[in-house]
């Protein structure tokens, strides 16, 4: 991954470009390197010259390093995080750039304080949210944004774009605040970070977000996504920063754009409404892609006595339903796309927000693994409405609900494919509407229960 800071003289705040190296505390005639627990930093200028000067922070990840004490071994051949920038690179910044990142430089105090005409390029950011979020998180703090948005792969364009995007952003500013405002904002952007998230993460929020994230209109939101949406975090951080403001709530993308926290629990209630009904009445349920295990909670509260079981491909959430649940519930990890003979002997098999998940090309090996291998006495699954997205203003036309959809259906798109399903593997299949109903566009999330 790769971030570049270039400066141009300008009298007479600045007469010698290369002075940036002394806010930087790195010498513009030498590479500097440092090993991370994660890889290795490189700072180097491609350029050092009177009239402009440019610093190169490059961070090569170590996949053994990248991939140590994770579960999960197939994160080092698929993954994108050697050349996007994350939270990765928002170490790095603190590491290399610390006494720049404080605001202090010994050999230049004056110029340290003095605002520059600075401008940084990331080659490849990654933002779930797309180009209207990056914009709404950095316009605002007085830069000017370019931003070109790369495609899923340039040999084949009518596969669209990504959520990677080339970002140049360009400003008056002191190189602390840069510096400050890319630590808080590329994590928050990318929506995501490599490391636990606890108390500690509060106060390095409020530090860097020193003098600018108190005012910013997306304070919350970038609150929010900086501390992975933990509601006791994210209220500590907001009560500091708006000195007592009502703090909304810890939601995810997904369900911040879905009427928040209210449309999550119908779906949870329209679930143990499907184990409710079972007839004659389940013993085991089993909950594929279980995620942080939410609905597993709600479920062992309603259904003491009944044998449940958690699944998902990542051990990452695993753990934090580990944790949630107290060990309580089994909990295991795969993917639905393998016959797997432990999925098999459940009376109920949740299914929910899980599909869009998947290439459309994979939904045919999902199917044969739920439906053939494991055939629960019923399935319910549920995806969102692609329809009903049109009443979200804040969701931008032709995007999903979250940057890991690989697809939306319609509700004849739903209904065709739960029906082509339920004829080829011996279910019948009942639909359903969860959320608010719109007179024309349906409600946001829908809802298909097989029962074999």
């Amino acid at each position: 991954m790769l971030l570049t800071l270039t400066v141009v003289a300008q009298e007479p705040v600045l007469s010698d470009a290369r002075d940036l190296g002394f806010l930087l505390h790195k010498n513009p005639a030498t590479r500097f390197q440092k090993e991370l627990n994660f890889g290795t930093a490189h700072v180097f200028y491609p350029e050092a010259t009177p009239e402009r000067t440019t610093a190169a922070l490059l961070v090569e990840l170590d996949p053994i390093r990248l991939v140590r004490g994770r579960a999960d071994s197939l994160f080092q051949y698929v993954c994108d995080r050697p050349y996007v920038a994350s939270s990765f690179l928002s170490v790095a910044l603190s590491e290399c750039f610390s006494t720049a990142l404080s605001g202090r430089s010994k050999e230049r105090p004056e110029l340290a304080a003095t605002p520059l005409v600075l401008t940084a390029s990331l080659p490849a950011l990654a933002c779930d949210a797309g180009e209207p979020l990056v914009r709404r998180l950095l316009e605002p703090l007085g830069y000017t944004v370019e931003i070109a948005c790369h495609p899923l792969d340039p040999r084949f364009p009518e596969w669209g774009t990504s959520n990677l995007y080339t970002v140049v952003l360009t400003g008056t500013q002191t190189l602390h605040d840069l510096l400050s405002h890319l630590y808080v904002l590329i994590p928050a952007l990318d929506n995501a970070k490599h490391y636990f998230v606890g108390d500690e993460e509060v106060e390095k929020l409020l530090r860097h977000g020193e003098g600018w994230l108190a005012t910013h209109p997306e304070r919350e939101l970038i609150t929010r996504r900086y501390l992975r949406y933990k509601r006791s975090l994210t209220s500590a951080a907001l009560e500091k920063l708006t000195e007592g403001e009502a703090v909304a709530g810890d939601e995810p993308v997904e369900e911040v754009l879905e009427a928040p926290v209210r449309l999550n629990d119908q779906r949870v209630e329209a679930a143990l409404a499907a184990i409710r009904t079972l007839e004659p009445a389940a013993q085991s349920v089993i909950d594929l892609g279980c995620g942080e295990g939410r609905t597993l909670k709600a479920v062992k509260a309603a259904f003491p006595t009944v044998a449940l079981t958690g699944m998902d491909v990542s051990s990452g959430v695993l753990a934090v339903a580990e944790r949630r649940l107290h060990g309580a519930v089994p909990l295991l990890q795969g993917s639905l796309v393998y016959s797997d003979s432990r999925l098999q002997g459940f009376d109920v098999a949740l299914l929910m927000e899980v599909i869009e998940h998947l290439d459309p090309e994979r939904l045919s090996a999902l199917e044969s693994t739920v439906f053939g291998d494991a055939a629960p006495r019923r399935v319910f699954v549920t995806t969102p409405n692609a329809e009903y997205n049109a009443v979200w203003e804040s969701l931008p036309a032709g995007k999903f609900r979250h940057g890991d959809h690989r697809f939306e259906w319609t509700r004849t798109e739903f209904v065709t494919w739960a029906e082509r399903v339920a004829q080829d593997f011996g279910y019948r299949v009942a639909f359903g509407a969860i959320g608010d109903q719109h007179e024309k566009l349906g409600s946001p999330t829908q809802s298909a229960t097989f029962d074999r």
